[in-house]
């Protein structure tokens, strides 16, 4: 049988060398690999504890360690590993306790007897090699075989991998990731080119991949690492939301980085361009990766095509349809709503922006009522999947989300809706519009026919979107599409604390309203509470009394999980997202039983939220759920979606975080029963007006900031948030003069 890890051990001075059966994991951690297990040299030996970096071993595993011995003052002898090699078991003992440990999903100790009793030693030989064989097996078919087949494949590539990475700090993760990526071919990649890593998979970065080619022995100045670094800086740039940036821009960054001299890095980026890894758009002085340049003009294209192209909804009098609109309403409109109601009707494509309580609602839903009396053909859809509910309740009409609209096509790696598949419909309503990046609008643009209408429906002073671009503020300014902004607070608004101070906080007014310093001076019947706590310690003591305590007590009807949700600015520090997770964690569903991944432990029923989109499970990021179950033992877990329950493996947990609370940029596009701000002077790094504006806006019955009332001086005051470089707005209006 094959050895998993095949490099000699080579002993320094004093070591030995120790061999045998693990048979049991006392203790793994999976942030850095620490092992605490037990060993058999052979069948009639006592076990052995052995401890050290040993990534992925499972039990019944031959391990060959290279170590010292060490006597613990508590456990006795044990054995000290500093390097190890693992060879798959041979024996029908080894390898019935090597599946039945939960290693492969979809083979627990029941299939393992059965595996083991048919095919005996030669077990893991017919895995590998030939596990078609597999349905010979009595209830093993042709698809628990392939997953049995893929699951072993992914496994002996994440320990091949993880092996070959332990020494360059690369974390489980990444490790995962890589392996999901290029499954049996992760470690010749990682030896030809590390650098393709970090251009092809989310969050492993240039550091990471260069970390790595250095230890290969790739030069520092190769060609292979300045030009992949000056692409790093090309997407970190574009991370930051920009879709180009100046050549000035891109050489200081890059050579910054790379700590490289300019006048080099300036030839790599003129060869960069020169093979098209870099682009420029004719009339434009900005530099783009081809993806971002590619969606810009498209989107453009696609945009004029259906601005230009006639209309197919039927004679509608505008007039006469605004007065019946009203009617069913109750009130009448204000004359900014007839107006907007009236342009969506008149225009291919129209804008209408406005903050809270400016009746956004009112215009949705007049709108929908006036194509479906006239059986338009209609779509409404949002970025997200809590944006799309809302909307669809606000509507009255089904919504869904632009992701499940466009269909994606794992398989295919696109969306199978688009400019030779378009979307059947007459007229296209799109909610919390300032969330489009470049990419997904760029989809969305393309896949609408050229004789339906579209409505951008969005509020411009919240963040722009988590992608980069800024969409729906470059269609604005393009001056092509007309736009209509609400301004006027209208009576659903009045009276209510949230939506006046969201408006207080655009007109720059900085004074922290309704300070309390304790949750027991409130009065829950207001909608917004401002509790004063100026240090991060008892800033979020206070959140997690709010949470466990204050509100299940003022308002008991309200799940504490997933109607309540923290929103803080930041990931570090006491009063950041991990903190914040770990300590209500512990306060609202503290667990024995978990499944680790890092430094995160996943309890029954934890709050989570998911970062990636991922189109085999159809979840998509910011989706929020509930863990259903765990198996600790497999390392899978299943997690409720808003009904739909899906099994996740542990490939997939790295996309996966606690969500008790989640930083404000997540939230956009979502709205809560009741929203929690954590707000200190030591988030000053990120405080912005529209952060805090977007944070308020979150909250749809009760807001409570606790905190800091300096910090929240600090953020109305920032108005300085990063212009994104986009070019867009040029892209259109030179499309439009075509």
């Amino acid at each position: 049988m094959s050895s998993l890890n095949t490099d000699p051990l080579i002993p320094r001075p004093g070591e030995k060398t120790l061999r045998g059966v693990l048979e049991r994991i006392i203790y793994y951690n999976d942030e850095n690999n620490y092992c605490i297990g037990e060993l058999k040299p052979d069948s009639k030996s006592p076990a052995i504890t052995i401890t050290g970096t040993l990534p992925q071993v499972q039990c019944g595993e031959t391990l060959e360690l290279l170590g010292q011995w060490v006597s613990h003052p508590v456990h006795g002898d044990q054995f000290k590993s500093r390097e190890f090699r693992a060879t798959l078991p041979s024996s029908t003992y080894g390898i019935r306790k090597y599946l039945g440990s939960g290693l492969v999903p979809g083979v627990g100790k029941t299939y393992a007897e059965k595996i083991v009793n048919h095919f005996g030693a030669d077990t893991l030989s017919i895995i590998d090699e030939n596990s078609g064989r597999l349905k010979e097996v009595p209830g093993i078919g042709q698809k628990r075989a392939s997953q049995i087949k893929k699951a072993w494949d992914s496994q002996r590539s994440l320990r091949d991998v993880m092996v070959f990475l332990q020494t360059y700090g690369v974390s489980v993760s990444q490790c995962l990731r890589i392996v999901r990526e290029y499954g049996t071919l992760a470690i010749n990649v990682l030896k030809t080119d590390p650098y393709q890593v970090a251009r092809e998979i989310d969050r492993i970065g240039f550091k990471t991949a260069d970390r790595i080619a250095i230890n290969l022995g790739f030069a520092n100045d190769s060609k292979e690492r300045l030009q992949a670094g000056i692409l790093h800086a090309a997407q970190t740039l574009e991370s930051e939301g920009h879709t180009g940036y100046s050549f000035d821009q891109l050489q200081a960054y890059s050579a910054e980085l790379l700590e490289a001299d300019a006048e080099r890095i300036a030839n790599f980026i003129r060869q960069l361009q020169d093979n098209k890894s870099l682009q420029q758009s004719p009339g434009s002085d900005l530099l783009q990766l081809p993806v971002a340049e590619f969606a810009e003009r498209t989107s453009a294209t696609a945009l004029l095509r259906v601005h230009q192209a006639g209309s197919t909804l039927p004679a509608i009098k505008k007039e006469s349809a605004v007065q019946w609109a009203q009617k069913k309403a109750g009130f009448t409109f204000a004359p900014e709503q007839s107006e907007a109601l009236r342009t969506a009707l008149n225009s291919k494509i129209s804008i209408l922006t406005g903050g809270p309580g400016t009746g956004k609602t009112t215009i949705l839903r007049a709108l929908v009522e006036i194509l479906s009396a006239k059986k338009v053909n209609l779509i409404l859809a949002a970025p997200t999947g809590r944006a799309s509910q809302r909307m669809s309740q606000a509507a009255r009409h089904p919504a869904s989300t632009i992701h499940r609209l466009l269909r994606f096509d794992p398989a295919a790696g696109h969306f199978t809706t688009n400019e030779t598949n378009p979307l059947k419909t007459d007229f296209v309503i799109i909610d919390e519009a300032s969330m489009l990046d470049n990419r997904l609008a760029n989809a969305l643009f393309r896949a609408i026919p050229g004789h339906a209408h579209i409505l951008l429906v969005g509020d411009v002073f919240q963040l722009p979107s988590v992608g980069c671009g800024n969409v729906l503020s470059d269609l604005i300014t393009s001056s092509i599409f007309p736009v209509t902004r609400l301004q006027q607070i209208f009576r659903q608004g009045r009276g209510s604390r949230i939506v006046d101070i969201a408006h207080g906080i655009l007109a720059g007014q900085a004074q922290a309203p309704y300070l309390s310093s304790d949750p027991s001076e409130i009065e829950p019947k207001y909608d917004f509470h401002f509790i004063n706590k100026a240090t991060p310690e008892d800033c979020i003591a206070t959140v997690e009394a709010l949470c466990k305590k204050w509100i299940p007590q003022w308002y008991p009807h309200s799940d504490p999980f997933m109607d309540v949700q923290v929103l803080a600015p930041m990931h570090r520090g006491v009063g950041g997202i991990a903190n914040i997770n770990l300590q209500l964690q512990k306060s609202l569903n503290p667990q024995k039983s978990s499944i680790n991944l890092g430094a995160t432990h996943f309890h029954k029923g934890d709050k989570v939220i998911q970062t990636r989109n991922n189109y085999d499970h159809n979840i998509y990021n910011g989706d929020l759920g509930r863990v259903s179950h765990i198996l600790p033992d497999a390392g899978t877990l299943a997690v409720n979606f808003d009904g739909r329950e899906i099994d996740l493996e542990r490939i997939d947990l790295g996309d996966l975080q606690l969500a008790y609370g989640i930083t404000i940029h997540k939230s956009q596009g979502s709205e809560f029963p009741v929203v929690i701000i954590p707000l200190l002077k030591q988030h000053f790094l990120l405080l912005q007006r529209n952060l805090l504006y977007t944070a308020i806006t979150r909250g749809r019955k009760k807001v409570f900031i606790v905190g800091d009332p300096a910090a929240f001086a600090m953020a109305v005051n920032n108005t300085e948030a990063t212009v994104r470089q986009t070019d867009l707005a040029r892209k259109i209006r030179a499309e439009a003069d075509l």
